[in-house]
């Protein structure tokens, strides 16, 4: 399974800094980050398909239920500062897979408030 090798930790502030949560599995759609207090604090993250590092997607949108504005992440990647791509403390909900998510599929998602099947979603 692949989202079973996937890690994501986001920080409240640059640099790796600040408050952090820690998601050890992929295939995780958050639809209010409020649920965890993060809501709107997100400023770097850290990304990673520990066996197939090209085969994971990160996406973050500003608003909850997977709306508004939104910023997609390919592959195993550390992201210290979100403002170096205008999304520093504006994420709101986001949606983490151990696989390539296709432009279409995101667009599906964002049109429809539904992320990809058989994924866990955490409601606040």
């Amino acid at each position: 399974m692949a989202n079973r090798d996937v890690r994501l930790a986001l920080w409240s502030g640059i640099n790796f800094s600040g408050r952090r949560i820690v998601l050890r599995r992929g295939g995780v759609a958050i639809r209010d980050l409020g649920a965890f207090r993060f809501d709107n604090v997100l400023s770097s993250f850290r990304l990673r398909n520990r066996v197939q590092p090209a085969q994971v997607t990160l996406v973050l949108f500003s608003q909850v239920n997977f709306r508004g504005a939104f910023r997609v992440f390919r592959g195993s990647q550390n992201v210290a500062n979100l403002g170096s791509f205008n999304f520093d403390n504006v994420t709101s909900s986001l949606i983490l897979v151990g696989r390539n998510l296709t432009n279409a599929e995101i667009a599906e998602i964002q049109r429809t408030g539904r992320p990809p099947q058989d994924i866990l979603i955490v409601r606040q």
